[in-house]
């Protein structure tokens, strides 16, 4: 039986399982690491940290890998676009400023 894809690599986009995502582990397909900010779904360019969580602890390379406990696998998009539900985006935007 095969592992259920978790998510891809935010390098190669090769799919990952549960056990691809250790601390010292790479990915099969390009060698870099998988438990690194890049690979994590709270990861958010333009933001304090670069991540969505406010009480992270300030990781600087975000390609290394780190023992973030807030890790969380994610599927990156592809080209740039968001990969949350652009109404979602809205009513939470107007729940702040409405």
């Amino acid at each position: 039986m095969a592992d259920e894809i978790l998510g891809h690599c935010w390098n190669c986009e090769r799919p990952l399982s549960k056990l691809d995502y250790g601390r010292e582990l790479t990915c099969q397909g390009c060698d870099k690491p998988t438990h690194c900010c890049r690979n994590c779904r709270h990861y958010a360019p333009g933001r304090a940290n670069e991540c969505m969580e406010p009480m992270v602890e300030r990781i600087v390379d975000k390609t290394r890998a780190n023992f973030c406990e807030l890790f969380e696998p994610t599927t990156p998009a592809r080209d740039g676009a968001s990969t949350q539900d652009p109404e979602a985006l809205r009513r939470a935007a107007e729940s702040l400023f409405g």
